[in-house]
């Protein structure tokens, strides 16, 4: 079946008790077991909830994998990914990634004695560089956040499997409409379903999906002990937003492809940095790797920081606000939101400068968000 009809049927049956085609919010924390010795499937909501089963089953099959594990958030999900390694383990991360991801690895697991060294995002032999006699996982971050830098998937994968290397993907910014890193060799694939999975800005959540059985059970015997899963109406919510997918994926990113085109040519504008514009540097890498660009575009605007608060001053439609992948435009500073807490080093070490604008492009009017950004920039 093609993605769209996975998206509504599989893993959501109708309701067998009531006939409703939509799967219902088991709003409850335990179930009656039959006896002493014989218990159903479902005994406690944090070890497993209908509604969460039905969400896990639909994020797998949409991966093409064969375990989804929901989670309540998409950090909460990072780490339980990062639960298949042990101390003196070493992570190799691209340098391009979210900051909560970099704070995951510098103030959580290098305490625990998980160290992690860091690649240029682009490079596959940076990555190969980076790699010990310790390392047991490489954490990709493809399209990066912010600079929209691709990692070569496959041929990290490759790499890393020749050496017994594990390979996890965080897959947020594409979704699974547009790539599907499990295909492509990676042994995991973490979301933050709050995101374009999710899709309305209403939600927090997160999923690990794999097709490994041994992975899939380490990584579920801490969901169950650590217990930071969604509850049921978080679940329905993302099971809600994937029904429509497809279509916001492919409105989001024919909007963010004409505002990356208007950008580009803008007199403001010093750079774009968007996987479908043909100047972009791993574009061709793209082209095969995914089957569409996103939602998500950054540029940097001549004159600095003062140039990036005069933009947002000026906005009518983007909303100043941290997230993405909602349906309304939002707009941010990597430099003073998402990054903000690492030090000017870090940022200078990451390109990450102050005149860096990121745009998660809803579904509004193309041209209407289009006016908007030029009437900004323009001081209109």
């Amino acid at each position: 079946m093609q993605f769209e009809t996975l998206a509504i049927h599989d893993g959501q049956a109708p309701d067998p008790l009531t006939g409703s085609v939509t799967v219902p919010v088991y709003q409850t924390s335990t179930f009656e077991r039959e006896d002493l010795e014989r218990r159903g499937e479902f005994f406690y909501s944090r070890i497993g909830n209908p509604t969460r089963k039905a969400l896990e089953s639909t994020l797998a099959l949409l991966e093409n994998g064969r375990f989804g594990l929901a989670f309540a958030s998409g950090v909460a999900a990072s780490l339980a990914a990062l639960q298949v390694l042990k101390p003196g383990d070493h992570i190799v991360a691209g340098l391009d990634i979210y900051g909560g991801s970099y704070r995951t690895f510098e103030q959580l697991m290098r305490p625990w004695g998980v160290n992690t060294s860091y690649a240029a995002s682009e490079s596959t032999e940076s990555y190969e560089a980076c790699l010990t006699r310790e390392t047991k996982l490489i954490w990709l971050e493809t399209p990066s956040n912010p600079l929209l830098q691709l990692t070569d998937i496959r041929a990290i994968s490759r790499l890393a499997h020749e050496r017994g290397i594990l390979v996890a993907v965080d897959n947020t910014f594409s979704s699974p409409y547009f790539q599907r890193p499990l295909d492509l060799g990676a042994d995991i694939v973490v979301h933050s379903t709050t995101k374009y999975l999710g899709g309305h800005s209403d939600v927090i959540g997160g999923a690990v999906i794999t097709s490994d059985p041994g992975l899939h059970l380490k990584i579920k015997n801490y969901q169950g002990a650590a217990g930071a899963i969604p509850a049921p109406w978080d679940c329905w919510l993302i099971l809600r937003g994937l029904k429509t997918l497809k279509i916001r994926m492919k409105e989001h990113e024919a909007s963010a492809l004409h505002l990356a085109g208007f950008l580009e040519q803008h007199q403001a504008v010093e750079q774009v940095f968007y996987p479908g514009l043909a100047s972009h540097p791993q574009h061709e890498l793209a082209k095969v790797q995914m089957s569409g660009f996103g939602g998500m575009l950054t540029f940097a605007l001549k004159g600095g920081l003062p140039a990036v608060e005069q933009l947002l001053a000026h906005l009518k439609l983007f909303v100043l606000a941290d997230s993405l992948g909602g349906v309304e435009s939002l707009i941010a500073s990597p430099a003073k939101m998402t990054l903000g807490p690492l030090s000017d080093e870090e940022k200078r070490r990451r390109k990450c400068t102050d005149n860096l604008v990121r745009l998660s492009v809803g579904l509004e009017n193309a041209s209407d968000l289009e006016d908007d950004l030029r009437n900004a920039l323009e001081r209109k």
